[in-house]
């Protein structure tokens, strides 16, 4: 019997021949990074892929069009599982109609629509990639979610080449690839210019807490029933009234997680480019770091993997609304063989050895020294990275990925 997946993003549908689903199936492929290499890997398990256009905007929440675009497609080609990056309650309510399987799979973070009550529905395989907000669904009752880290993905990696001319372009001592969150999209707190002076500081005070932690979130059950009421005078946010998510989690985890994060990525890079030579690969101008060289933005399946592979040390400073996961960036940079140098992430422990595999930071003044003892030490650094890459392909490669997902959805 001919197999297939329907892959369908917020502008696309693909559809692919697949010989681990049963009969067909939907792949909701969302416009996020690794999409391209998901699709390769697929196909390299025997998928034909065609697509069908998506409008731009759809509301992937509540849209009653969209879920039923998706049922008529699932039941016009007599598909079984729909199975997309990210989660998307209008997939999870075409398959709930159709009595068929929705695969997901979360790599952002924060990522609301998680929350969603659809969650609930028997017909759904979630897999996330933060261990906290998996074990956090598990309580409220999300039975068929499960905990999956990102994957390095070595299959595409491995074939990136480094030529002379990519050493001059992309050579640097310590790089790091990413937004620095002073986006406007990204300073949600400018909405809280109104609020009264208690809740300004009893914030702000709740963020300078947090930044001294690691692997723990305090901020959303600090953020008490009065608050939130005094935040909201400022910021009239409401609660969806279809979801599990409450207020004190919005706003700790859009609002809060990220001006921290804005923060202390520039605290960080602005104290590390005082002594060494310092990379930035990010959207926004930086004229605030005058010691960092900002190369701009990057391509993310061209160019980032030569950018890695290019520098010595490999920067990762974490969305602080990931609690305990393995950042998406994490994972791109064991997979390109580079030499990892992260904030702490408890997840990482159960994979990966602390200075065999990688090196990771717990304060300003450590990720200062450290970096400054790997740049002088290229042995050890060549070696960790050597370490940190082989163990990312033996065990987290895109293949083991979908391996594990279709053992799951076998069971």
């Amino acid at each position: 019997t001919a197999r297939r997946i329907i892959c369908c993003e917020k502008s696309v549908i693909f559809i692919i021949d697949s010989p681990f689903f049963k009969d067909y199936n939907i792949y909701n492929n969302y416009n996020g990074y690794s999409n391209d290499y998901i699709k390769n890997e697929l196909k390299r398990r025997g998928k034909t892929v065609i697509t069908m256009e998506f409008p731009n905007h759809e509301d992937t929440r509540r849209s009653e069009e969209l879920a039923s675009k998706i049922a008529i497609i699932a039941v016009n080609n007599n598909v079984d599982t729909i199975f997309s990056l990210n989660y998307f309650p209008v997939a999870a309510i075409a398959a709930n109609a159709c009595k068929i399987k929705y695969v997901s799979w979360t790599y952002d973070s924060p990522y609301i629509q998680l929350y969603s009550k659809t969650i609930e529905f028997s017909t759904n395989y979630a897999f996330v990639f933060d261990k906290s907000e998996y074990m956090k669904l598990k309580r409220i009752g999300a039975e068929n979610v499960y905990y999956l880290p990102m994957a390095a993905i070595v299959e595409e990696y491995d074939n990136v080449g480094i030529s002379e001319a990519d050493e001059k372009k992309y050579g640097a001592d310590i790089a790091m690839i990413g937004s620095m969150y002073s986006e406007k999209k990204h300073l949600l707190m400018r909405h809280f210019g109104k609020i009264d002076d208690y809740t300004k500081g009893y914030v702000d005070g709740l963020i300078a807490a947090q930044k001294q932690v690691f692997g723990i979130d305090i901020m959303e059950s600090a953020l008490t029933e009065e608050i939130v009421k005094n935040i909201q005078k400022s910021a009239p946010l409401e609660e969806s009234g279809d979801g599990f998510e409450r207020l004190n989690w919005t706003f700790s985890k859009y609002f809060l997680a990220r001006e921290l994060t804005r923060i202390e990525r520039y605290e960080y890079i602005e104290a590390l480019s005082q002594k060494y030579k310092v990379t930035l690969y990010t959207h926004e101008a930086t004229p605030g770091l005058v010691n960092v060289n900002n190369r701009g933005t990057l391509d993310y399946y061209e160019e980032m993997p030569k950018a890695i592979k290019c520098s010595r040390i490999n920067l990762n400073i974490s969305l602080r609304s990931i609690v305990t996961g393995i950042p998406l960036r994490a994972m791109d940079i064991l997979g390109c063989g580079g030499f990892l140098m992260t904030d702490y992430r408890e997840d990482m422990l159960d994979f990966f050895v602390p200075d065999e595999d990688f090196v990771y930071y717990d304060s300003k003044e450590s990720l200062v020294e450290k970096c400054g003892h790997y740049l002088n030490s290229e042995d050890e650094r060549l070696r960790i990275a050597e370490n940190g890459y082989k163990k990312a392909k033996k065990y987290h490669s895109l293949s083991k990925r979908l391996d594990y997902i279709e053992k799951i959805i076998e069971q």
